[in-house]
């Protein structure tokens, strides 16, 4: 139950920080995805059971606030989490260096997904252009963000882990 409670204060917090604080803090329009952070660290941590679930709540929250349907965004999200899952089995402790390849292939994919699904669909073909201008400007700030977050997720896990009640222990 504190797991779960702490989080969704932590999607909301991310959601509203990702909104407001990193808004001022674009650079050429970019902002950081908080959100992609969350989902890719936890499924990574926890494995595909929990990226799956932040991952459809993370964007279960940006289909209500900015998207045109809902379910888009929370689709690709728990796509996400649920991929990184799978590499829980090669989890280190404090390693940055596996989550932040993860996060840039993540973010990669998401900015592919979501100009295939959104804008190739609609006659918009300059790829190349999105490429440079979206995708990969959004995948270094994110990742750069991510040396920053990981290891504080990563201790929060770590002590929730640790702090986690399991119930009655039968003799």
């Amino acid at each position: 139950m504190r797991r779960k409670l702490i989080l969704a204060v932590l999607i909301l917090l991310a959601f509203v920080l990702q909104g407001t604080v990193f808004q001022t803090l674009s650079i050429a329009s970019i902002v950081p995805n908080l959100l992609l952070i969350l989902t890719v660290s936890f499924g990574f941590m926890r494995g595909k059971k929990e990226g799956l679930f932040v991952g459809f709540f993370c964007g279960l929250l940006i289909d209500i606030f900015y998207g045109n349907m809902i379910g888009f965004y929370a689709l690709i999200y728990m796509y996400i989490g649920f991929g990184n899952g799978f590499l829980y089995k090669i989890f280190f402790d404090e390693d940055v260096k596996v989550p932040m390849v993860l996060v840039a292939v993540s973010d990669i994919a998401y900015g592919v997904i979501v100009y295939g699904l959104q804008f190739m669909m609609r006659g918009r073909l300059d790829f190349l252009s999105y490429l440079q201008h979206i995708i990969l400007p959004e995948m270094v700030y994110t990742v750069l963000l991510t040396a920053v977050l990981y290891r504080p997720l990563y201790r929060l896990n770590h002590w929730l882990t640790e702090n986690e009640w399991e119930g009655p222990k039968l003799p």
